[in-house]
């Protein structure tokens, strides 16, 4: 097993419809005005930005964050990413009801020399740092939705 490598799942049931969500989703340098550990994206051209996480533990992740897929039909926003980080990750947004669900899925090698250090040992701690993280984006972005 590579200790480095990680996938992650998860799923957010929001209060909009998948257009809205969509439309949130799809501007990664609006994410820190809903998403308190996603402290930067700085965009670098049209489809590439420069993104700075930090969840609970005291440690910045920063990765170039490169568009692969937009399909607003599909509801579907892909990324391929490199740095501290090395993967994809992508949203697929799909009607629930009278709102959404967001699906992430993100595979991802971490090249964070701290991390690597640390693989074995801090894996169930890195993997909670994770959904702690994502537990907040939801709450911020379910928020934000409310609040537009």
């Amino acid at each position: 097993m590579d200790w480095t490598r990680y996938r992650f799942r998860t799923q957010w049931s929001l209060p909009a419809k998948p257009a809205a969500v969509y439309d949130v989703l799809e501007r990664a340098e609006e994410y820190p005005r809903w998403w308190p550990q996603v402290r930067e994206v700085r965009r670098l051209d049209d489809t590439s930005g420069l993104v700075t996480i930090r969840a609970v533990l005291p440690y910045d992740l920063v990765f170039t964050a490169r568009e692969v897929r937009r399909d607003r039909t599909a509801g579907v926003l892909e990324i391929a990413m490199t740095g501290d980080l090395d993967g994809w990750a992508c949203w697929t947004i799909t009607a629930d009801g009278d709102g959404s669900l967001a699906h992430y899925d993100q595979v991802t090698e971490v090249h964070k020399p701290l991390l690597r250090r640390f693989a074995v040992p801090g894996r169930p701690i890195f993997l909670a740092n994770h959904r702690l993280m994502m537990r907040a984006g939801r709450r911020g972005l379910t928020a934000y939705l409310e609040a537009v």
